[in-house]
């Protein structure tokens, strides 16, 4: 067992006369014990000796040794090997077990050798504990043998400032975002902890918008500063992180990053850093992640796909009315999808290979991975699908819409934020299946869960209004009411002539009344204010363009709304 502290009396090193930047040294005091080491004696245990091995220039010479402890497999030696200590560099150290045969004499044979272990004084001073195994000759392990590696400071790390020798520095730490131009914009400064090198600094709030503009993998430019009061701050070090680095904290685990001076790398040979910064929490505030899912009616009623005058009918030069109404509102639903990957499902056709009837099936075919990149994926396992599939019928929506809200129920968090679903229904008529599909509302209107339903074509929508509530409370055949009205019903054809903004507006628009601070959607609370936020802003997006070439449809490269 390796266990170390720092005697905290900063002394001027004697390598300043070496050249190059100068650094503080500290003594630090190395006590050592062993666990379950080899029995190498034949009639008794083993004598164990620890050689302590420090490394120069890539040679080791050895530095000290501790006492001969007879007769003993696991013991606490009372010699403390006292080292200085250069935070700056990486000083490799090596201890090495004997059995000793004699007063200090140490055997050359294979046999005397009980097990070794390497490692740098930082480390040992570094970890409150650390287990190490001792290995023998060729990598092999010494049995059970152990070194644990431990110090009684739970906090080692220093800052150096180059006008701080002797004294302590007044850290604090600034965050920069690099923007996509290359520049930098301060997102947070901390307070100034005086005379301190081991600064603890309060706990902040910053909006991931802030931090890295929602994007986990953007740099963060972080540097440490000696506060100066004429303002004249000395330069510690820098480093670089993102968001996804520090996400990694958890289980116990503290992330660290090396704070680098490259003034000092440059001139210095053995130079590691200028200190360690740590996280030691992160906590991300909830949020409302949402997931979207498609669902296509496929039913006869549409028309074969192979007449122009049916809905589901592939013009060359044009998109059809599902395809511009998938596109019109599945737009603006995936600017708060989180991955930007839709369920993309039909139902009321024959499908393959048996062509049996299905009213919940993926329309790329692959029931494992129902999920489509972003609407244009959408758009196109909608056109591959057109022509395996048989149009049939009937209509009936309560089977996915139960899928959806069971898959809501399952996956009400995500990392402490709420998982909400959007589940978008685009269909030419009046659903058949309306007493299931009310019971199916009634039990998804428990779960984070909003539908939107499209109404294709110019069919009589009057009986949809019923599912919508919008006049009254939808209820069960049994008289249960929703617990909120999730259902928004939309007529694609009454906003052919207006603004698409508008058409966006009308389907999400999800009462706020529904959405009370009060109110838990699963196991979630769910910001008002978000949601006005959301209805405000789509009030004011532009109707996006929409292309077709060779009976492809394009979308516009850029979205219409900065999700963030």
């Amino acid at each position: 067992q390796l266990s170390g502290h720092l005697i905290k009396t900063p002394q001027p090193p004697s390598r300043a006369a070496l050249g190059g930047p100068v650094a503080c040294v500290s003594k630090v005091e190395l006590r050592v014990a062993c666990k379950a080491l080899l029995d190498r004696d034949t009639l008794n245990k083993s004598d164990p000796c620890v050689i302590l091995m420090v490394q120069n220039q890539g040679q080791w010479t050895e530095l000290d040794r501790t006492e001969v402890i007879k007769s003993n497999l696991h013991p606490v030696f009372a010699k403390v090997f006292t080292l200085d200590y250069y935070f700056e560099e990486a000083q490799k150290l090596r201890f090495e077990v004997y059995d000793i045969h004699g007063t200090h004499s140490i055997g050359t044979r294979d046999d005397d050798f009980l097990g070794g272990v390497e490692c740098t004084l930082g480390q040992i001073v570094a970890q409150k504990k650390m287990v190490k195994p001792l290995f023998l000759k060729y990598a092999k392990y010494a049995g059970k043998s152990a070194i644990t590696v431990g110090s009684p400071y739970s906090s080692p790390y220093r800052f150096r400032s180059p006008l701080d020798l002797f004294s302590k520095s007044d850290p604090f730490l600034e965050i920069y975002r690099i923007n996509d131009d290359g520049t930098e914009q301060l997102v947070h400064r901390t307070e100034v902890i005086k005379n301190n090198l081991n600064p603890v600094w309060e706990p902040f709030k910053v909006s991931l918008i802030s931090l890295c503009s929602c994007d986990e993998d953007r740099k963060l430019k972080c540097l440490v500063w000696d506060s100066d009061s004429r303002g004249k701050h000395d330069f510690i070090g820098e480093f670089y992180a993102t968001f996804r680095e520090m996400q990694k904290i958890g289980g116990g685990s503290k992330v660290t990053w090396d704070c680098i001076n490259p003034k000092y790398k440059l001139k210095k040979k053995n130079y590691k850093n200028s200190g360690v910064v740590i996280l030691s929490d992160l906590k991300v505030r909830a949020n409302l992640y949402s997931s979207c899912s498609v669902a296509i009616d496929f039913t006869a009623s549409n028309g074969d796909p192979r007449n122009s005058c049916s809905l589901h009918y592939i013009n060359p030069y044009q998109p059809n009315e599902y395809l511009k109404a998938l596109i019109a509102v599945g737009e603006i639903c995936q600017d708060y999808d989180s991955d930007k990957r839709f369920s993309a499902l039909g139902f009321g056709a024959r499908i393959p290979p048996n062509y049996e009837v299905s009213h919940d099936f993926a329309i790329n075919f692959n029931p494992e991975d129902d999920e489509c990149e972003e609407i244009q994926g959408v758009v196109e396992a909608y056109q591959n699908c057109l022509p395996k599939i048989q149009l049939y019928g009937p209509t009936n929506v309560s089977p996915i819409i139960s899928r959806i809200a069971k898959l809501s129920a399952g996956e009400e968090t995500i990392k402490d934020a709420s998982r909400y679903h959007i589940l978008l229904i685009l269909t030419d008529g009046v659903v058949t299946d309306m007493a299931d599909t009310r019971e199916a509302i009634v039990r998804a209107s428990y779960q984070p869960l909003s539908i939107i339903i499209v109404g294709v074509g110019n069919a009589d929508f009057t009986d949809m209004q019923i599912l919508d509530g919008d006049d009254g409370v939808l209820r069960s055949p049994k008289g249960e009411p929703v617990l909120r009205d999730i259902v928004q019903f939309v007529p694609f054809r009454d906003f052919k002539t207006v603004s698409i903004a508008l058409l966006h507006f009308r389907c999400l628009y999800l009462h706020p009344s529904n959405f009370q601070p009060s109110q838990k959607i699963g196991s979630q609370k769910i910001s008002e204010t978000a949601l006005l936020f959301i209805i405000a802003m789509l009030a004011a997006i532009k109707s996006p363009s929409v292309t077709s070439k060779g009976g492809v449809i394009a979308l516009p490269s850029n979205g219409a709304l900065n999700p963030c």
